[in-house]
C-alpha cells in the first residue's frame, strides 16, 4: 500500500513540477514546443530516478511512474503556452 501511495505522489509530483517549470521557465524555448520534447524528458527522468529504486519503498514502477509524469507535464505546460 505504501509503495501505492509513493507511487502516485511521483506521478503527480512530476507532473505538477514539470508543468510548472516548462510554463515558467522554458515559455521561450522553441525546442519545447517539439512533440519530442515531452518523451524525451519522460525517458531522461525516468533513467535519473531508476538508480534510486534500490530504496525499499522506491521501485522501478515508481520510477517509471515518474517519468511518465514528467512527460504528460512537459506536454501539459506546452499546450498551455501561448503561441
Amino acid at each position: 500500500m505504501l509503495g501505492l501511495i509513493v507511487g502516485l505522489a511521483a506521478l503527480g509530483g512530476g507532473f505538477i513540477a514539470a508543468r510548472r517549470f516548462v510554463r515558467r521557465k522554458l515559455r521561450y524555448v522553441d525546442a519545447v514546443r517539439s512533440p519530442v520534447a515531452p518523451i524525451l524528458a519522460g525517458v531522461i527522468a525516468a533513467a535519473v530516478a531508476l538508480p534510486i529504486a534500490i530504496l525499499p519503498v522506491v521501485t522501478v514502477v515508481t520510477a517509471l511512474a515518474f517519468g511518465v509524469g514528467v512527460g504528460t507535464g512537459v506536454a501539459s505546460g506546452r499546450k498551455a503556452l501561448p503561441p
